[in-house]
Formats: structure tokens, C-alpha cells, sequence
């Protein structure tokens, strides 16, 4: 079920003003409601409206696809059942702008996303390795060979096929 009330119209119309692609989705298919499609240059407004709406940041993660890295954020609210994934790929020279200053969580998961894809999160903080020692900070050990690499449209995951009421699949 998509949710359609005058709060999520005007999420859904004050996202778009960013300007960014917002697509609503079913949360039974994919367990979040919008799917946001950003440039690596509207993550920190992305994030900040966000933050003034009353969301919280669920994580910071990265997929390997080509052309480029994706950067996942997913936030949450409290005061609306409503969850919203924001993808941004990486910059041609590896780098995001950090959501750090606004979230104070995103920390640490930056740091992990950059130990295991080498994404360098510009204006963080504490850019330093979080699980890998120092020595081994070049591994980046998520990265796939190059004949290895999808495009986002063949890793997307499908859509869970509808249950039947009543019967687990």
C-alpha cells in the first residue's frame, strides 16, 4: 500500500524541489516507501531537509555498480510511518559530500562505507579507518573486478511477488 496523505504529498513535493527524482514504491515490495535519485551534489540539502522534517538516518551503506559507486542512505521518521532511500553515485575523483555535520550517526557508518568501497566522504570530520587497521586502508575489500560490475538496473532487486492472504509463499 502507498501511503497518499497530505503530509506525504508535500515530502514527496518538497524532495522534488531539490530538484531530485522521487518514486514512490510499495513498502510490502521493497520495505521503504520513496526511492530518491540525487547527485552527489544534493546528498547535504537532501539530508538537511530531511533532518528539519523529523527523520532520523537509518544507514549509510554503498553498492559497487558501474558507471559509477552508489552511495544508500535510508531515513526514517518518527512521526509518520514512513522510511526513504536516497541513492547518489560518488564523484568521478571518489567522493561524496558528508551528511556528518547534519547526522551525527552517519560518523562512523561514512568511515566504514570508505574502509570497504574507499569512497572519500569531503568535509568529514575524522576520515579515518573504522575496521580496517591502518595498514590495509587500500584494500577496499566491497569493490568488485572490473568484469565484475553491474549497472544498477541488473542488481536492483525485483519486486516480492504478492502473497496470497493467508498463505506464506
Amino acid at each position: 500500500m502507498i501511503l497518499k496523505s497530505d503530509s506525504m504529498n508535500k515530502l514527496i513535493n518538497d524532495l522534488r524541489n531539490l530538484p531530485a527524482t522521487v518514486n514512490e514504491v510499495d513498502y510490502r515490495k521493497r520495505g521503504y516507501h520513496l526511492e530518491v535519485e540525487l547527485t552527489s551534489g544534493q546528498v547535504h540539502e537532501f539530508a538537511s531537509l530531511l533532518r528539519d522534517l523529523g527523520f532520523y538516518l537509518v544507514f549509510v551503506s554503498a553498492v559497487h555498480t558501474a558507471p559509477a559507486i552508489q552511495i544508500i542512505y535510508q531515513f526514517a521518521g518518527y512521526c509518520r510511518p514512513c522510511r526513504i532511500v536516497g541513492r547518489a553515485p560518488v564523484a568521478a575523483d571518489g567522493s561524496i559530500p558528508t551528511i556528518s555535520d547534519i547526522f551525527d550517526g552517519a560518523n562512523w557508518h561514512e568511515r566504514e562505507t570508505k574502509d570497504m568501497f574507499g569512497v572519500i566522504f569531503t568535509g568529514h570530520p575524522y576520515m579515518q579507518p573504522l575496521l580496517l587497521p591502518e595498514e590495509g586502508a587500500d584494500l577496499k575489500p566491497l569493490l568488485k573486478r572490473d568484469d565484475a560490475v553491474k549497472t544498477m538496473d541488473k542488481i536492483r532487486r525485483p519486486a516480492a511477488p504478492d502473497r496470497e492472504q493467508g498463505k506464506d509463499l
